[in-house]
């Protein structure tokens, strides 16, 4: 069975690949002590659909690549927004 897995899109910027972080929550062996684990996967996007920001579903599949082995299976919901930063900052001199 295929590996099914949802994160949120961490780049776009390859043509037909995107970057997607999957977190999640693991318990210490021994320590019984939760923490989060990120990790990121390249998946293919063939129609250049996802988005910075969007949330995703990827599934494994044939290796595409030598870092590719996942592609999108769908986007669950897309992103609200971003923020942009000012390239410039005006100085006013007195």
């Amino acid at each position: 069975m295929a590996k099914t897995l949802t994160g949120i899109v961490t780049s776009d910027v390859a043509d037909k690949t995107i970057t997607v972080t999957v977190t999640s929550r693991e318990t210490h062996p021994i320590y019984g002590k939760q923490y989060t684990v990120n990790r990121k996967y390249a998946a293919h996007d063939e129609a250049n659909i996802a988005k910075i920001g969007d949330k995703v579903t990827i599934t494994e599949t044939r290796p595409i690549s030598k870092r590719k082995t996942f592609k999108l299976e769908a986007v669950v919901e897309k992103s609200r927004g971003s923020i942009e930063l000012k390239d410039e900052v005006e100085t006013v001199e007195a």
